[in-house]
């Protein structure tokens, strides 16, 4: 197998994506300009609250899939560390939950932020913690790896040095981000969705007739590489991870984080927005075979090839994470190599473009609307502009210092997010349960979990210098330790709350979960709901 380069009639593919997401952005822009701007706020942020299921939950998919899918779930096939993809398989449960639990209660408050309802469950303290872990959370983590992957994409498939691409990427998608506001941003994700899954679904394909069927896979690889489950003892993946820990991020990521649930306060109704929901579970059913099966493929290639493909390596470790742009090169014919280009710098501009207008809504809406309440609707909107432009230039300004995040930096940025998730979806799930959990009990919880979630990251990052007394907290394996933070902030909560006097339930009855009053359930989502459900249990067993 010959390494190839991209030819003429990739690069006509590649200009004809950016040309098609110019015209489209181009068009909503101006659409936008010559409506009433009498809610420009919304228009900007929301969308104009009118958005349809498929809009949606195509946006939803296609914003979630960012660096750690395009380099690391293959990277995770082709190391074997399969159960990955039991986070994608989750992420259909988790979004079940935000359509029938969370979508009516959003949507019926009226709120643009998620900080916004928390405060109205908790009060000030709550919105403000929220908001900067939120924002904090973002640049740190999404936006670095983003811009990580698009410079490495840039750079192994395009032959562009690395920190040309990475500005590329970040320049153009602030440019259509700033301008555009949410509704350019979800329609250019509902297109770049169709681009990926159509040059994921082709390099499958080619991979698995190269291969020689998946056959060859079974033949080539240990059992385990194809196993979703993994024995307690396993460091990394643990079935006890996996089903008590998994579920605690799944919960914060996407029912909780404004950078998912923004798509769904977009909806025009709550029918639609549980609808889009739904889609976006099914859609999520697609990552274990268009992202981790090619790097099973590109494993099995390298057994089976040897030399003629082999992963490259770097300070004496194999960089499974190249499993993905390796297939790209070798296997596609012309043409398909474009389109598959397209896609993965389709996925990393609509992750980021997601972050940088989710950020931009939290800033503007939770931090200077409140500082400067009579801010008109023009005003907001510039604001959000202007932050979004001050993101781009954070996210320029980390590029100099992404080298310091490689080198197993990577595993520690996504170990992150159970750090932080457990007390955040511990009083939100308490919140919109129970009508006797407190503003102090909330407060005292996410204190907690900080103190504890940051500790944990202080002490890893300086794991060689630990005395022993101290080294079991930091092996502890990341999911388990979601799983305790989470139930040590829930404790937290209860206790607090029921040692003072209940909240005024006129003023947070709107806010918590009644079948008095919720809505009528169409009969389509209910069935769609339980086919999905089957169908991960087929894909647990067949899988096991």
């Amino acid at each position: 197998m010959n390494h190839q380069q991209l030819n003429f009639l990739d690069h006509a593919v590649l200009i004809g994506y950016f040309a098609l997401i110019l015209v489209v952005s181009l068009y909503l822009i101006f659409k936008e300009k010559k409506t009433s701007t009498a809610n420009a706020s919304s228009d900007y942020f929301l969308g104009g609250k009118n958005l349809s299921w498929f809009v949606i939950g195509a946006s939803l998919f296609a914003s979630n899939i960012g660096s750690e899918h395009l380099v690391g779930l293959a990277g995770a096939g082709a190391a074997g560390d399969f159960p990955a993809a039991q986070f994608e398989i989750l992420a259909a449960f988790m979004l079940l939950l935000l359509g029938w639990l969370f979508v009516p209660l959003y949507l019926r408050s009226g709120v643009f932020t998620m900080p916004q309802f928390l405060e109205r469950r908790y009060g000030p303290w709550a919105r403000n913690y929220l908001t900067w872990v939120s924002i904090l959370g973002y640049v740190i983590t999404k936006i670095a790896l983003t811009i990580t992957a698009g410079g490495i994409i840039f750079t192994t498939l395009m032959g562009i040095d690395f920190w040309t691409g990475a500005i590329i990427v970040v320049v153009a998608t602030g440019v259509y981000t700033i301008f555009g506001g949410l509704k350019v941003v979800v329609y250019t994700d509902m297109i770049q969705m169709f681009i990926l899954l159509g040059g994921s679904i082709a390099l499958s394909f080619y991979g698995l007739e190269a291969l020689g069927g998946w056959s060859e896979i079974e033949r080539l690889s240990a059992p385990s590489y194809s196993s979703l489950w993994r024995p307690l003892s396993d460091p990394d993946f643990p079935w006890t991870g996996i089903l008590f820990g998994a579920p605690i991020l799944g919960v914060w990521y996407w029912c909780t984080d404004q950078f998912i649930v923004q798509r769904v306060l977009a909806a025009r109704n709550i029918d639609q927005a549980r609808k889009g929901t739904i889609f976006a579970a099914y859609l999520k059913m697609l990552p274990l075979f268009i992202f981790v099966v090619p790097g099973l493929i590109a494993y099995a290639l390298s057994v089976k090839e040897g030399a003629n493909f082999s992963f490259p390596q770097e300070n004496g470790e194999v960089l499974y994470d190249a499993a993905l742009p390796m297939l790209t090169m070798q296997l596609l014919p012309a043409g398909l190599r474009g389109l598959v280009v397209a896609g993965l710098i389709a996925a990393l501009m609509s992750s980021l473009s997601s972050v940088f207008n989710s950020c931009s809504t939290l800033f503007t809406i939770d931090v200077y609307q409140r500082l400067k309440p009579e801010t008109s609707e023009k005003q907001l909107v510039k604001v959000g502009r202007i932050a979004t432009g001050i993101l781009v230039i954070l996210g320029l300004a980390w590029i100099p210092l992404l080298d310091l995040l490689e080198g197993g930096l990577f595993q520690k940025l996504q170990s992150i997010q159970s750090y932080i998730s457990p007390p955040i979806a511990s009083v939100f799930l308490l919140g919109v349960f129970s009508k006797r959990i407190t503003a102090k009990g909330a407060k005292y919880a996410l204190l907690s979990g900080a103190v504890l979630g940051a500790t944990r990251l202080i002490l890893e990052l300086n794991k060689t210098n630990l005395p022993a007394s101290l080294s079991w907290y930091v092996d502890i394996n990341f999911l388990h330790f979601a799983l305790l933070l989470f139930l040590i902030c829930t404790l937290v909560l209860v206790l607090v709350s029921i040692s003072e006097s209940a909240p005024n339930f006129e003023k947070i009855k709107s806010l918590l979960y009644s079948k008095s009053n919720s809505e009528p359930k169409q009969g389509i989502n209910i069935l769609l709901s339980v086919v999905l459900v089957l169908l991960i249990g087929v894909l647990w067993i067949v899988f096991s």
